[in-house]
């Protein structure tokens, strides 16, 4: 899907895990479609809208009559999930003038909900979202699931393993607190439970395709505030 604009999607389309960068809002106008990403997996239908944020990923499988989607820039404070709004036909056409109107039109009427699947695999996604360190096995059994058959399971419905889901979780948690953190990176990885300032540096690479230290350097020369 991009970032901003209309997108139309056929019937039964597949779109594999994905990444974006940068954040924003997608506004279901018809059709519908299953998404299992980093806040869950949900079913969307008109009238829904689901908030993603920066470097987040996502699966979708499209139905029987495809959908069609505006995706509008994400707008400050509204957090990452699932929601509905009453108009989305307005929001469509505010769009096709002005996509940051649009935007703050979406986000006024945007009402939060909890419309999403709950079987174990999003039970198990919530839980690694919550706490990139929970050990996996461990919680398979606590649940009465074969440790051996949870990865197969999870991938089947999020399109990756629930290790990887776990390390990428840690790795947007470590990515929220570079902007502010004023210790060493080494320190920013052991707080961020990574195993080394290599391991946190080989994550936030794989994700965003810069090394920490550069992207902290970005941050600094955005905001204008020196770093003693």
């Amino acid at each position: 899907m991009s970032a901003v604009g209309f997108g139309r999607h056929a019937a039964d389309e597949r779109l594999p895990r994905h990444r974006h960068a940068h954040g924003y809002i997608a506004v279901v106008l018809g059709g519908g479609y299953e998404e299992a990403g980093d806040e869950g997996r949900f079913a969307v239908r008109p009238g829904m809208v689901v908030v993603h944020g920066c470097w987040t990923a996502h699966l979708d499988r499209f139905g029987a009559r495809g959908a069609e989607v505006l995706n509008l820039p994400v707008v400050p404070g509204l957090a990452p999930g699932v929601g509905t709004i009453d108009d989305p036909d307005t929001a469509a056409r505010l769009a096709e003038r002005d996509p940051r109107a649009a935007a703050a039109f979406v986000a006024e009427r945007f009402r939060a909900s909890d419309d999403r699947h709950t079987d174990w695999p999003d039970r198990l996604a919530a839980a690694l979202g919550a706490d990139p360190d929970l050990a996996i096995t461990p919680w398979a059994r606590a649940v009465g699931l074969d440790p051996g058959s949870v990865s197969r399971g999870f991938a089947r419905a999020y399109g990756t393993s629930p290790k990887r889901f776990r390390l990428e979780a840690r790795t947007r948690r470590a990515l929220a607190a570079l902007p502010g953190w004023r210790g060493t990176l080494a320190d920013l990885a052991a707080d961020q439970g990574f195993a080394d300032q290599a391991h946190l540096a080989r994550a936030v690479a794989a994700m965003t395709g810069l090394p920490p230290v550069r992207l902290r350097a970005k941050s600094v020369q955005a905001s204008g505030v020196p770093r003693g």
